[in-house]
C-alpha cells in the first residue's frame, strides 16, 4: 500500500451507500423523545463521506450547508461531481483528516457526522477528529458517530485477524484484494471444517462466515481488511470524547429507544437500578450483544421540562414514505421479530394513507376514537421511522427552496441507472434526505419523465435500455430469457410502479 493511505483500504473504492441516520432532521425526534434540546441545523459536516451519496442527498434535499472530506481521491471526485450536478454548494474536499482540520475556511458546525470510519482509522486520526470536534462543533451542537462495538465483535475478532493475516501472507501478489479476500474466507471455512476448539466455543462463527460470502466484496474490503480495525466499548468511546466536552444523548437508531423490543422486563429493571449513565449503556450493550452503535452526542446537554417536551413533540411533522399496502406489521429488535399491535398501528397508518403531512398533534386527535394514548403514538412513530415507513418532514419553505437542487441530482442519478444501479436512493426535499428507489424503478421514472404514461410503454422503454447492454430480468433467482417474457415481467413491474410507487414519489417531490 502507498504511504498516503495510512493503512486504510484504498485499493478499491467504497460502496455507494446511503445512511439515513445522518439526516439532521432525525435529531429532532431522537432528542425530543429523551426530553433534550436540539439545535436547528444550518451547518453540517461529514468526515469520511465515501462516495458522497449521503452528503449530497442531504445537501440537495435541504438548505443545510454541508462540508466534509474523504481522503480517497476517486471517492472525492465522485462526491464533487454530484455536488456540481445538484448545485447545492456543498464543500466536499479530498483532504486527510489532519489537512481538513487545519483548514481556515470552515465555519463552526451545528452537526458533525462520522459513519463507521471510527473503527477503521488509527489512534492518531482519532485524536485529530476529537480535536476538530472540540474546536469546530458549536456549543449545543450534535455529533453523530457510529462504530463497531464490543462485546458484539468479541467472538469474531480472532477470525477477522486470521483472515487479514491470510490475505497479507498467503494472498497471491498482484491478484488484487478482492481475490485475496475470497481466498481468506475460503481458508477460514476450511479451518472450521477441522472442528477446532475455537469453533466449538463459538458456534455462531460458521454462520457469520457464510453471510460474508453473500456480501459486496468492496464492502468486505473496507469493513474487515483495513490495517486498523478496532471495535470499542461504549465506555472507551466516552473517554475519547471527554476532552471535546461531549455528552451522550441517545441512539440514532430510533428502534433502540423502544425498550420493550430490545430488553426483557427483568433486564429493564436491572438497568434502571444502575445510577451511572455510562456504565448503564455498557451493561445494556452486554444485554443485546451490541456489535454496532449509532449514537448522538451533544456539546452541552440541556433537559427540557415535560411541558416543553410535550408541546415540541406535538409540533413535529410526519409523512408516510412508502406505499401503505407494503407496510408489514412486524419489526425486529434485539429480542427477535415482534408483531406490531394492529389496534395501534392500523389506525395510525390508515390515517396517514392520504400521504398528507401530519403533525403529531393532528395525528393524536385523528386516532383518538381508537383510544390510542400519546405515549403509544410516540412509540409508534419511533418504530415506523426506524423501519422507514414514516419520515420526519422539512418546513414548507425548505421544501420549496430545495426542490430545484434535489430534482437536478435525481435526474442525473436516474440517467446513470441506465448502465448500473450503484445508487439506490433519490433525494426527497420533503424528508430532507434519501428515499430508497431501486434501479428498475429509477428506469421506470426515466420513462415517465420522457412522457411515457402507460405500463406497456414504460416496460418497452426499460427493455430497450437493458437489451442494448445484453441484460435480462432475474426473477426469483432465475434469468428470464425471451424478450417477450422480459417485457411481460417489466410490464407487471410498471403496473405496480404506476399504481403504488409513483404516487408516493410524487408526494415526496422526488420528481
Amino acid at each position: 500500500m502507498k504511504n498516503w493511505t495510512s493503512g486504510y483500504m484504498a485499493d478499491i473504492p467504497y460502496t455507494y451507500g446511503y445512511y439515513t441516520e445522518l439526516n439532521p432532521l432525525r435529531i429532532k425526534l431522537a432528542f425530543l423523545s429523551q426530553g433534550l434540546e436540539y439545535p436547528e441545523v444550518g451547518t453540517a459536516c461529514e468526515l469520511g463521506f465515501g462516495q458522497g451519496v449521503s452528503a449530497n442527498l442531504h445537501a440537495a434535499a435541504s438548505v443545510v450547508s454541508w462540508a466534509g472530506t474523504d481522503f480517497h481521491p476517486g471517492q472525492a471526485a465522485c462526491a464533487q461531481e454530484l455536488t456540481s450536478i445538484s448545485g447545492s454548494h456543498a464543500k466536499l474536499y479530498n483532504d486527510s483528516f489532519e489537512e481538513f482540520a487545519a483548514r481556515e475556511d470552515l465555519p463552526e458546525f451545528d452537526y458533525i457526522a462520522l459513519h463507521g470510519i471510527w473503527s477503521w482509522i488509527s489512534d492518531h486520526n482519532r485524536s485529530v477528529i476529537v480535536k476538530f470536534i472540540k474546536r469546530k462543533l458549536k456549543v449545543g451542537g450534535v455529533l453523530y458517530i457510529s462504530y463497531n462495538t464490543l462485546p458484539g465483535w468479541a467472538a469474531f475478532a480472532p477470525m477477522r485477524h486470521l483472515m487479514t493475516r491470510h490475505a497479507d501472507v498467503i494472498g497471491a501478489d498482484g491478484s488484487g484484494i478482492v481475490s485475496n479476500i475470497g481466498g481468506a474466507i475460503d481458508f477460514a471455512e476450511k479451518l472450521l471444517d477441522t472442528n477446532p476448539g475455537y469453533a466449538r466455543a463459538n458456534p455462531q462463527i460458521s454462520e457469520k462466515l457464510k453471510s460474508l460470502k453473500t456480501q459486496n466484496p468492496d464492502y468486505l474490503a473496507h469493513e474487515y481488511f483495513n490495517n486498523d480495525w478496532d471495535p470499542m466499548h461504549f465506555a472507551t468511546m466516552s473517554e475519547w470524547l471527554e476532552s471535546a466536552k461531549m455528552t451522550f444523548a441517545g441512539s440514532a437508531h430510533l428502534l433502540e429507544h423502544v425498550d420493550v423490543l430490545n430488553l426483557t422486563k427483568e433486564q429493564q429493571e436491572f438497568l434502571n437500578e444502575i445510577p451511572d449513565s455510562t456504565f448503564r449503556e455498557s451493561v445494556r450493550d452486554f444485554m443485546v450483544n451490541q456489535y454496532f452503535r449509532r449514537d448522538y452526542w451533544v456539546k452541552g446537554a440541556r433537559q427540557m421540562s415535560q411541558l416543553e417536551q410535550s408541546e415540541r413533540l406535538r409540533e413535529l411533522r410526519f409523512i408516510l414514505a412508502v406505499p401503505r399496502a407494503d407496510i408489514q406489521l412486524t419489526i425486529k429488535g434485539a429480542l427477535g421479530e415482534a408483531s406490531m399491535a394492529e389496534s395501534i398501528y392500523t389506525p395510525i397508518l390508515d390515517t396517514m394513507a392520504d400521504y398528507k403531512i401530519w403533525t403529531l398533534a393532528e395525528l393524536e386527535r385523528a386516532v383518538e376514537p381508537s383510544q390510542i394514548q400519546f405515549g403509544q403514538l410516540l412509540q409508534a412513530m419511533l418504530v415506523l421511522n426506524s423501519q422507514g415507513s414514516v419520515a420526519i418532514v422539512n418546513e414548507d419553505s425548505v421544501i420549496k427552496e430545495s426542490m430545484k437542487c434535489a430534482h437536478k441530482l435525481n435526474r442525473f442519478l436516474i440517467n446513470k441507472a441506465r448502465s448500473k444501479g450503484d445508487v439506490g436512493y433519490l433525494a426527497s426535499p420533503v424528508t430532507g434526505g434519501g428515499i430508497a428507489v431501486g434501479r428498475f424503478n429509477q428506469l421506470l421514472l426515466l420513462g415517465f419523465l420522457q412522457g411515457k404514461k402507460e405500463p406497456a410503454e414504460l416496460a418497452e422503454t426499460v427493455w430497450q435500455i437493458l437489451a442494448k447492454q445484453g441484460q435480462k430480468i432475474v426473477s426469483e433467482g432465475k434469468t428470464i430469457e425471451s424478450p417477450e417474457d422480459n417485457l411481460a415481467e417489466l410490464t407487471r413491474k410498471a403496473t405496480v410502479f404506476m399504481d403504488k410507487t409513483l404516487p408516493v414519489l410524487r408526494v415526496l417531490k422526488v420528481i
